[in-house]
């Protein structure tokens, strides 16, 4: 299976469109995007995908060794562009994806012009004068739950990131989302991301940089969001009314206004 079919990567928009291209978090696929991606398919080339294990993925592709850091993450992005023959390429990131977006940018910048971090966070474990959100006994046990009942951490976590309790059905969907995924891929997915370090990548990233921060936001609180755009050389951090962990669901329309301010800002800049 060549790389697009094993990643079910769609693509949409205009060929001579700049392209942008959308990666989803832990636990999600492409579907994630319905309600963002889109908007920018008439002036823009529009690509997204499933990683490895996710969505409608080819799961014979899964390699333990290859994620069992985020850079095998990336080398599948990597791969992507490169088969796409994609330059000039906006990135945009959620979650775990934005740091993934980061490495690949740091790894092959020739082919990227700027990067959307929606939700990031290099670090999920504090540390000395570093607030990532977690101690080490909160992810040991989040991964010890997930072990233990994949089914009920799913149910019980899904609906916190998402936040909006307003809204149920938000919760609802990421957890089916959630439930959909193959739980040994994504307890090695999960580990992966949540013992994760990249802040020492940041100041590697060498293109503009969007940061878009939700409020009440449990997987990477406000302080993050502000390291983040502090330490990449060319970041703007916003701050989205929106809250929760997933505002591509649960705010599309002012997820869509920022990342579209932000890339009119610097086209014109």
């Amino acid at each position: 299976m060549d790389t697009l079919a094993r990643h079910r990567v769609s693509v949409a928009g205009p060929e001579d469109g700049q392209p942008m291209v959308f990666a989803h978090g832990f636990g999600c696929d492409q579907t994630m995007w319905r309600h963002v991606a889109p908007a920018f398919a008439d002036r823009h080339l529009v690509v997204t995908f499933d990683y490895i294990g996710s969505g409608g993925s080819d799961l014979s592709a899964y390699n333990s060794r290859k994620y069992a850091d985020l850079w095998g993450y990336a080398a599948d992005v990597l791969e992507i562009v490169r088969e796409l023959d994609l330059n000039d390429v906006v990135f945009v990131g959620h979650s775990v994806s934005a740091m993934i977006g980061a490495l690949a940018v740091i790894e092959a910048q020739e082919r990227f012009d700027k990067l959307v971090m929606v939700g990031p966070s290099p670090r999920y474990i504090d540390d000395v004068d570093y607030a990532g959100g977690f101690s080490r006994e909160d992810i040991d046990e989040l991964l010890e739950s997930l072990e233990s009942n994949y089914l009920g951490w799913s149910s019980t976590m899904a609906p916190m990131i998402m936040g909006n309790p307003e809204r149920p059905g938000l919760g609802q969907e990421l957890t089916a989302s959630f439930c959909r995924m193959d739980p040994a891929i994504a307890r090695r997915f999960a580990m992966t991301t949540f013992l994760s370090d990249n802040r020492q990548d940041l100041p590697r990233i060498g293109v503009p940089t969007l940061v878009l921060q939700c409020t009440n936001d449990v997987i990477a609180p406000t302080a993050v969001g502000a390291y983040v755009a502090s330490a990449v050389p060319d970041g703007t951090l916003v701050h989205l009314a929106a809250t929760g962990h997933c505002p591509n669901l649960s705010a599309p329309e002012e997820t869509i206004t920022a990342i579209s301010d932000f890339l009119r800002r610097r086209e014109t800049a």
